[in-house]
């Protein structure tokens, strides 16, 4: 079997996320179900700081976010980019939320590659289906 082109990386953040096979293989799983093919994904957890100077810099926004994803998809049906989460909101959602820091870090890992995959989350409409998107994926998890 070839390696799945899913990547971990931090910037200004010190943590080491764990279970990186059974990731690989579920967001691996997302995309297939989806009808597309993985080229590379690279995740980026990161700071509050760091996350904010990528807004500012890139999409002139000047506020805290949990979740930037850049597509660098060339052919219809690839899947390629890079997804930056901030740790710091990662653990702010959890506790507003009430779920666990990893449970809410897989959430906006599903998230990013759902944007990826073309679901948009602008209107009530489109945020709902995503949202149905992402707990259904989310269950996939506990069958990897």
């Amino acid at each position: 079997m070839s390696k799945i082109a899913i990547n971990f990386f931090t910037e200004d953040l010190a943590y080491t996320l764990k279970h990186k096979t059974r990731i690989r293989k579920w967001l691996n799983e997302v995309i297939q179900q989806e009808d597309h093919q993985l080229e590379e994904l690279n995740f980026i957890l990161c700071s509050d700081e760091y996350l904010l100077r990528i807004n500012q810099q890139y999409l002139a926004h000047d506020t805290y976010t949990d979740v930037i994803t850049f597509d660098h998809s060339e052919a219809l049906k690839m899947i390629a980019g890079d997804i930056f989460i901030s740790f710091d909101r990662i653990k702010d959602n959890a506790k507003e939320f009430g779920s666990s820091v990893l449970q809410e870090l897989y959430r906006v890992m599903v998230h990013g590659t759902l944007h990826l995959l073309g679901y948009q989350d602008k209107s009530k409409l489109s945020k709902r289906k995503m949202t149905e998107k992402e707990d259904h994926f989310l269950s996939l998890l506990k069958t990897i």
